[in-house]
């Protein structure tokens, strides 16, 4: 019996499929921006609400707005950067710097940023 081995694949020759992918991925992310400015009002009024028995709300409500632009800032650039890698790996060029930055900023968004983000840094980290 011949024990036939299997041609390990290059991570890197999925570049196309890897770009798309990010350029998906930055889209959603950019969307999640526009929602999260918009219903900013809401998300302060429900917030405040949770706030009616705390002695001093108004420092929360500071805590609140601050982690809340954090969040759109993060979104932001985790959309951005993940459509200049998508561009430029579509584009065929070296996006290593571009990839693992958006890798490192998405991979707290479960579960699509989570896997994309890991499986770019599998890839893309010597």
């Amino acid at each position: 019996m011949s024990t036939s081995s299997a041609t390990p694949q290059n991570p890197r020759a999925n570049s196309t499929t890897l770009g798309a992918l990010w350029i998906v991925y930055a889209i959603l992310r950019l969307v999640a921006v526009i929602l999260l400015v918009l219903y900013a009002g809401t998300a302060t009024v429900m917030f405040g609400a949770l706030l009616t028995r705390v002695v001093d709300y108004a420092s929360l409500m500071a805590i609140f707005h601050v982690l809340y632009i954090a969040a759109i800032i993060v979104t932001a650039l985790s959309g951005l950067f993940g459509l200049l890698a998508g561009l430029a790996l579509l584009a065929g060029k070296s996006a290593r710097t571009l990839s693992l930055v958006a890798a490192f900023l998405s991979v707290a968004d479960l579960p699509l940023g989570t896997t994309l983000g890991i499986y770019t840094l599998i890839v893309f980290l010597p």
